[in-house]
């Protein structure tokens, strides 16, 4: 492997921190071979046919033709899909260090959850959850969260999170810590007096027991793929709410009350190349559906490694069962 870095620099070092170097490169990374990052690039590129580049994902052809331009004749190829490939299956100590930041993440949503209460916003949760998490030993959060109010759960990325949480109405909170590099992605919906009324937890029931439903997919014994589940989720869905009233139309479901995927990839990015597991369901305030659920937004999201057999649920931490949410609560 042939590593060309930004060579050492005091000037610059002195302002933007230390540089591994031509030399660091071996010794640090293992590199046959380092150069310094500049023009002869071009002139060594030249040698060969195929030239992999990692172009970002909305690329315009204008710049991929500059690219071409500037590499001479070779065949300008993406480095995305096997880098996609080799990122798709989780080593053992990936497979580790994602457990960790899943703990990690699991007891900073516990710690969350006993803090909330009515009169705190939703600003108050996400210093909370950046705190909880950091202390535990994430670096940071993997991404901007999600904490979502009452009504504010309807929009699916709502990163506002500055309005007060009232008594009566569930908090949605989508976060997770990234852990030396690998992110976690975990959602959770509780109440932010401590108890569900009857109409939050027979709709949260339904959410939950889907979310059950589809981690017991996620095995290589199932050999079904990501969209599969997709698919499976909805028909689940559909079911779980025909149970407790809904009376629905053809769409209702994947286009109004469960508009997003299952699930992502997990891994070095939040939508990475182990399963996201994440049904989720909103109603608007339409009479169309039962009045006792309008307004509320659940979402269940958990991180999950495909076993051979058996699901590994990275998240477990996280409280989910409404019983262990309202013991969490009540003993803040």
């Amino acid at each position: 492997m042939t590593m060309f870095v930004p060579p050492k620099n005091r000037c610059l070092e002195m302002w933007e921190g230390p540089r591994t170097g031509v030399l660091g490169a071996i010794d640090f990374f293992g590199a046959d071979e380092a150069r310094a990052f500049n023009s002869k690039i071009k002139d060594i590129i030249k040698n060969y046919k195929d030239v992999y580049i990692d172009l970002p994902p909305r690329t315009n052809i204008l710049s991929t033709d500059n690219i071409q331009k500037s590499i001479g004749r070779n065949s300008v190829k993406l480095l995305s899909r096997i880098v996609q490939d080799l990122r798709m299956i989780k080593s053992d100590s990936e497979i580790a260090l994602m457990r960790k930041g899943g703990e990690i993440t699991g007891k900073a949503f516990i710690q969350t959850m006993k803090f909330t209460k009515p009169g705190l916003s939703e600003h108050d949760l996400y210093a909370k959850i950046d705190f909880e998490s950091r202390v535990r030993g994430a670096q940071s959060l993997a991404y901007v969260p999600v904490v979502a109010g009452g009504i504010n759960a309807l929009t699916m990325h709502y990163v506002r999170n500055d309005m007060p949480l009232r008594d009566g109405d569930l908090v949605l909170l989508d976060a997770g810590g990234e852990y030396y590099g690998y992110a976690s992605d975990v959602t959770r919906t509780w109440p932010v007096n401590g108890k569900f009324t009857q109409s939050q937890k027979e709709l949260y029931e339904a959410v939950l027991n889907v979310n059950r439903k589809c981690i017991k997919l996620c095995t290589e014994a199932e050999d079904i793929s990501l969209n599969g589940i997709h698919e499976m989720s909805i028909e689940f869905m559909k079911e779980e709410l025909l149970n407790i009233g809904f009376d629905l139309t053809e769409g209702d479901v994947d286009r109004v009350l469960y508009p997003h995927h299952i699930g992502h990839y997990l891994g070095l990015d939040v939508h990475d190349t182990p399963y996201i597991d994440q049904p989720g369901i909103y109603v608007p305030p339409n009479d169309a559906y039962p009045k006792r659920y309008h307004g509320i937004g659940i979402r269940i999201e958990d991180n999950v490694v495909v076993g051979a057999t058996d699901p590994i649920v990275l998240s477990s931490t996280a409280p989910k069962e409404i019983v262990d949410i309202e013991f969490c609560m009540a003993n803040s």
